[in-house]
């Protein structure tokens, strides 16, 4: 039985999630939505990427703001 079917985020990498924020908001909007550092000083997808992989609440925040825009 596969557990994943039901979850939004399965199979979604998080490159994809910045790259598909970045492209809908910008990165200035971006910042201003989820404040943090790597969004407003200097971003790029390589800094978010090593950022968000540190910090899990604040990659709940994007993959929750990714769910949001998709819908």
């Amino acid at each position: 039985m596969d557990n994943n079917k039901n979850n939004p985020m399965h199979g979604v990498k998080l490159e994809d999630i910045i790259n598909f924020l970045v492209d809908h908001y910008g990165w200035e909007e971006l910042g201003k939505i989820i404040t943090i550092k790597c969004f407003n000083d200097n971003p790029s997808v390589k800094s978010s990427l090593k950022f968000l992989r540190k910090m899990p609440w604040a990659r709940t925040k994007v993959e929750n703001l990714y769910l949001r825009t998709k819908q």
